[in-house]
């Protein structure tokens, strides 16, 4: 009865204790030990996580010893430092929000082409519909599990009340 029962589950409901003997697949499952599976994954992943965790460690020790040499460096060099940093991120930012733009209008000057290409036939009315459809059916969707989820509540709460009744 020991072995059998050495693994269980005990589930709590409001005011009672179940306690169900451990079961995989259907089966009993006794007490054994590890398979030669599991003996195998412990004895390469051991090694490997051992070996990453003292690299981590080195890392972090290098690290901290130049930041350590690297402070007072950058406490002496910061009215230089600081100002060419802040050139370099405008330039950055500038350079990319030139290149933001150029594609923003190049994409412009596409849509109006494509536009008169077509001989004026009217594209935008027709996205126009499809975004609405879309949106309406994201809507009934979204009305659909709300509705589903207030069920649900409603239901649990009721079981709740009904096995507050009981005792």
């Amino acid at each position: 009865m020991g072995d059998r029962h050495a693994h269980s589950q005990i589930q709590t409901h409001p005011h009672q204790l179940h306690v169900r003997p451990y079961q995989e697949g259907g089966m009993m499952k006794s007490q054994k030990g590890p398979s030669a599976t599991q003996i195998l994954a412990i004895v390469t992943l051991l090694p490997v996580g051992g070996t990453l965790l003292c690299l981590a460690g080195i890392t972090l020790a290098g690290t901290l010893i130049g930041l350590a040499v690297a402070t007072p460096v950058f406490l002496l060099f910061s009215p230089v430092l600081v100002p060419a940093t802040l050139t370099v991120g405008l330039a950055v930012a500038g350079f990319l929000t030139s290149g933001a733009f150029g594609v923003t209008g190049l994409s412009s000057l596409s849509w109006i082409l494509n536009y008169f290409r077509l001989g004026g036939k009217s594209m935008v009315p027709e996205n126009i519909e499809a975004a609405k459809r879309r949106m309406a059916e994201a809507a009934e969707h979204v009305g659909q599990k709300t509705k589903d989820a207030g069920q649900k509540i409603q239901s649990k709460a009721h079981e709740g009340k009904e096995g507050s009744r009981t005792t």
